[in-house]
């Protein structure tokens, strides 16, 4: 039997930052005005440990395989642009938008996809999930495309979208990772067969 530790890790620390996004959205909902140099030092490290949770979860095989299935190659890039926000702060300040929108954009085709995976499991919650994937797609698209507006008007609308996509991957943690127990192995070999005899 396989240990459900890496499940537990990961689905707790998906739960844990998914919140955590929640509330830096309201946050910036709350301080529009809230310095730069501080908001992007708080994203950087935030896309980081968001980025290992992810990898983390796609290592640790959950029983339906839905919300972590995209996430080695998307933790990878959280990392990666996490990193590249703490060295180059004052590079990535209108980058940064750009690379958040597309984040979320990804992240909302990506629940998309999952959501529509999750009906077929028969989880009747996969309509919450499509949901906030199409609501999180279009903050991404229009952070990509704003004008350049103020940086008020801009950090309000990141913590709307913050928000949104803390909202999406809490619901897609909570109803579609599944950690039981007794889950056998992916690959029975001889060897588990032999435990028996």
């Amino acid at each position: 039997m396989r240990s459900v530790v890496p499940m537990r890790i990961a689905k707790t620390g998906y739960i844990v930052l998914s919140a955590a996004l929640c509330l830096f959205g309201a946050l910036l909902l709350a301080m529009p005005s809230l310095s730069l140099t501080v908001f992007s030092e708080m994203v950087g490290v935030a896309m980081i440990a968001f980025g290992v949770i992810r990898i983390i979860g796609y290592l640790s095989r959950d029983l339906y395989r839905l919300a972590f299935q995209y996430d080695l190659a998307f933790g990878g890039l959280l990392v990666v642009l996490g990193i590249m926000v703490l060295l180059r702060p004052e590079v990535m300040t209108r980058t940064l938008f750009i690379a958040i929108g597309l984040s979320f954009l990804t992240d909302g085709l990506l629940k998309i996809q999952i959501s529509l995976d999750a009906r077929s499991f028969g989880i009747p919650q996969w309509w919450l999930i499509l949901s906030i994937a199409v609501l999180s797609s279009a903050a991404g698209l229009t952070m990509i495309f704003a004008p350049a507006e103020s940086a008020r008007f801009l950090t309000m609308f990141l913590g709307i979208s913050l928000f949104l996509d803390g909202a999406l991957n809490l619901i897609t943690v909570l109803f579609t990772v599944k950690i039981i127990r007794n889950q056998f192995p992916d690959k029975i070999d001889d060897d588990f067969f032999d435990s028996f005899l």
